[in-house]
Order: structure tokens, then C-alpha cells, then sequence
């Protein structure tokens, strides 16, 4: 696929879907349209009942056809935000699959890209997904290659996190289809320094305020939950010592290495516990404990309560999505 032959796209919003991931792709395409002088990208809003869903903020967007009455677009994006696991059900993927044996590339904003994984059409894809929600579909969809990129295209498969980052992305289908000018002309219009590229690194828990050295040690521990790394094997790949990192740490997050990296290991079995199916031992696995008990005491010292305790419906959600797991 050539970002270069898309003109026209599909929304498929979701209920609570982010409004700011799928107002700033379609500003984009407007405003592409008003400086071109044409109508060089055409999109629809569409469902799979045809019913408008409500974004995350109360609000929608309108009006919504049906996905089978929908003028073929070149591109389908689904269009996630919170709670996307309830939003994915057996109308959603069904609808993605019988437009990806059409012919129609597919893609999702923000959480959207869920609902392809669920649908079974990202097997063996680079995908990109909000670094919120990246440790549980990790887990769960373990033939797909998860990346913490802005956005990546993989052939027919287009994929981007939420936020402004689908203006990043839109902004690179203008410039492959109508050119730099018009692509500059649009950064103007909006007032935005630069367009990032689709490979630059999502912003995680690192506080943008954070020393440099800081957000580094942070992001060798995200790449080590299942293997945590040793304070000094962390120090060394941010090249300080380990007294340096102690020091680094307790000035700029209050606490040691070793408390933080506890605290981000049990915040993912949380995660997981939450929004995924697995067994307690396999998320004790997951997150870098030897043994269930040791993972149990730490977690209830954490949150209070039981790793069982706080499965929050996790099997009860994932029988309510009935086939969306199954083979496209």
C-alpha cells in the first residue's frame, strides 16, 4: 500500500473513543482540501450499526453510516480511546474482516488497534498502540510485534497512538499524496513546529521534566519486566554508576532504583490482572517473579489487597467478546 493512493478514509469509531486522536486526523485532511483548492480526501464517520457512539468526553461525532452501507474507502481506521476491550465485539470484527477481504486497508487510532489484533488481522505486523495499553495486548497477542513508535506502517496495515500523535500521521499521507507545500502549508495553518516521524518513541511514565539520564534508566527497566535488570546493569546502560543512578533517582522521583522498578513491575501485574485473561502464575511470570508467593506478598503490600482479588472481571470480559479472538 502507497500513502500516496489514499483519498478516501472510514472512522470507525468505537464507544468512548478518543475525540482528539480522530479530530486531529480529519483537521488534517480538511485542511488539505482547502489549500489544495479540491477535494483530494473524502472520509465518513461509520459504525457497525450505523449508530453515532459517544466519545470518551460525552460528545460525537456525526453523522455515522452503517459500515455495510459506506462508500469503500481506502483506509478503514478503527477508532479507540478507554474501555476499548468492551467496546470489541463480534459486529466490530466482523466488520474489519469482511473489509480486509475487500481489499480495504485497515488501521486503528489510539486504542483501535485492539480491535485488529482481535480480529485476528495483525498477525505477524509491526503494530503501534498507546503505551498505556501496551503490556497487556503484549501478553495477549503475543504474533504481533508491538512497537513503541508514534505510528507504523506495516503493507496494508496502518496503526497510531492516540493523542496528536494521528496528526503526525496524517500529515505524512498528505506530504506522500499532495506534496511538501501543502504539508508545510498545513503545519502553518495549525501552528506546528514540525511533523514527527512515525519511528520517534512514544512519551511513557518518564516526566518530561526529568533528567535525561532518568527517562533512560526508566525505559531499560519498561524493556526488563519479565528479566529485571540488576540497579548496576541498569546504571550501565545509562552510563553512570550506581551511586550516580541512587542519587539521580531519589533527587528527581523521591524514591531508590529498586523501589521504583518494584513499582513498576507490580503496577504492570495490575495491568494485566485487569485487562487480560492470564493465570496469576503467568503474570507473576510476566512480571519478574520466581515464585507466586513472593509476587502475592508484594502485590498485597502495594495495593492492599490479593493478585486474585483484583481480577476485576477479567474472564467474565473476555466470554463477552465471544469470537472476536477467532481466526479472521
Amino acid at each position: 500500500m502507497r500513502l500516496a493512493e489514499i483519498s478516501r478514509l472510514a472512522f470507525m469509531t468505537l464507544p468512548n473513543y478518543s475525540m482528539i486522536a480522530v479530530a486531529n486526523a480529519i483537521e488534517v485532511l480538511r485542511m488539505a482540501n482547502r489549500l489544495s483548492g479540491a477535494d483530494d480526501y473524502r472520509w465518513e464517520i461509520v459504525s457497525p450499526s450505523g449508530e453515532g457512539e459517544g466519545a470518551s468526553n460525552g460528545l460525537s461525532l456525526g453523522p455515522t453510516v452503517a459500515c455495510a452501507a459506506m462508500a469503500r474507502p481506502d483506509l478503514l481506521l478503527a477508532c479507540g480511546g478507554i474501555e476499548v476491550r468492551s467496546a470489541v465485539d463480534g459486529r466490530v470484527t466482523a466488520a474489519l474482516r469482511r473489509a480486509g477481504r475487500d481489499g480495504v486497508a485497515l488501521g486503528g487510532l489510539c486504542t483501535g488497534s485492539f480491535a485488529l489484533a482481535a480480529a485476528g488481522l495483525l498477525r505477524g505486523r509491526r503494530c503501534a498502540i498507546h503505551w498505556e495499553n501496551l503490556a497487556p495486548i503484549q501478553q495477549e497477542f503475543p504474533d504481533t510485534d508491538f512497537v513503541r513508535d508514534l505510528y507504523t506502517i506495516d503493507r496494508d496495515r496502518v496503526t497510531c497512538t492516540g493523542g496528536v500523535a494521528p496528526l503526525s500521521l496524517m500529515l505524512a499521507l498528505v506530504e506522500a499524496r499532495l506534496g511538501t507545500a501543502v504539508a508545510g502549508g498545513i503545519r502553518a495553518q495549525f501552528m506546528i513546529e514540525r511533523a514527527r516521524s512515525g519511528a520517534e518513541p512514544q512519551h511513557g511514565r518518564a516526566s518530561p521534566h526529568a533528567d535525561g539520564r532518568i527517562e533512560r534508566a526508566i525505559l531499560a527497566m519498561e524493556c526488563s519486566i519479565e528479566a529485571p535488570l540488576q540497579a548496576h546493569a541498569v546504571a550501565r546502560d545509562v552510563g553512570v554508576s550506581p551511586r550516580q543512578l541512587e542519587r539521580l533517582f531519589r533527587r528527581h522521583v523521591g524514591q531508590s532504583p529498586a523501589a521504583y522498578f518494584a513499582g513498576l513491575r507490580l503496577d504492570r501485574a495490575r495491568s494485566l490482572l485487569r485487562e487480560t485473561a492470564l493465570p496469576v502464575t503467568e503474570v507473576a511470570s510476566a512480571c519478574g517473579y520466581v515464585t507466586p508467593s513472593r509476587f502475592s506478598a508484594a502485590y498485597r503490600g502495594r495495593f492492599g489487597r490479593s493478585p486474585r482479588d483484583d481480577r476485576s472481571g477479567a474472564f467474565q470480559l473476555h466470554r463477552r467478546l465471544g469470537d472476536a479472538h477467532q481466526p479472521a
